[in-house]
């Protein structure tokens, strides 16, 4: 008796379409028992809905709609990350299409600069945002003053903020009054708190990558749609972190 649903797409179509490789690679991904569906281990012909299943591989959910888009954004400083702004102010959605509609991942403050995602797929923005998953963001950070060897340690090794002791960040000083951090964490303002809790206010502040993305030639402003490759390495990421 067969176990293919009787609606839907062929699995191994599904996983070709969305850049696993030819099919013939995306039947032996199924054989490995690298696939599941909804949990449950795939098996060679299996048919999928795209609306509804969850299809994993190698536990990293990914996104078989097609109407699933992903960009890249440099944000500019005086945009805000949000769908719409009661004030008025620009915001990053009107930077990038409208249709589909699209939604930032996680936060970037008004006066923030660097990269963001924007998406419509919940599940990959659950996973990138969820501190669980550990997900990492640098920044480059400009400051007053240069900070001393203790004041890079204790950013290293976690400062005490009025929401709690921030976990341990990797730190470097890059030049006199430049630091770069990278947290996976995403509590509000938390890399302008961290700075000022050690004495040194941020003056400019830019995210630089977000796990394994980053776009040094993206200026301000400009967006690009996410490569194939760079959505599996996000979903390997969040795999990897889970």
């Amino acid at each position: 008796m067969s176990t293919e649903k009787p609606e839907g797409e062929r699995l191994q179509k599904v996983l070709s379409r969305v850049g696993f490789g030819s099919r013939r690679v995306c039947e032996a991904l199924i054989l490995e028992g690298k696939v599941k569906v909804n949990g449950q281990e795939a098996q060679l012909g299996c048919r999928v809905e795209i609306e509804t299943d969850l299809v994993t591989v190698d536990g990293a959910p990914i996104g078989v709609r097609p109407d699933f888009v992903y960009y890249l954004l440099n944000k500019p400083a005086g945009v805000v990350t949000t769908a719409d702004d009661p004030q008025g102010r620009p915001t990053v959605v009107e930077i990038v299409p409208s249709d589909p509609r699209v939604f930032p991942v996680g936060r970037l403050d008004s006066d923030t600069e660097g990269l963001l995602i924007l998406t419509n797929n919940g599940e990959l923005t659950h996973r990138l945002t969820h501190p669980s998953f550990g997900v990492e963001k640098e920044y480059v950070a400009v400051v007053e003053g240069n900070p001393s060897r203790s004041s890079l340690r204790l950013l290293r090794e976690g400062v005490d903020l009025e929401d709690g002791k921030t976990s341990p960040a990797k730190v470097a000083l890059i030049e006199e009054g430049t630091i770069r951090l990278t947290i996976h964490e995403g509590r509000n303002r938390q890399v302008r708190r961290m700075c000022s809790t050690v004495g040194h206010q941020v003056k400019r502040l830019i995210r630089t990558r977000i796990g394994p993305l980053s776009d040094r030639s993206l200026s301000p402003g400009e967006w690009r749609e996410l490569t194939m490759t760079e959505i599996r390495s996000l979903e390997r990421a969040v795999a990897d972190s889970d």
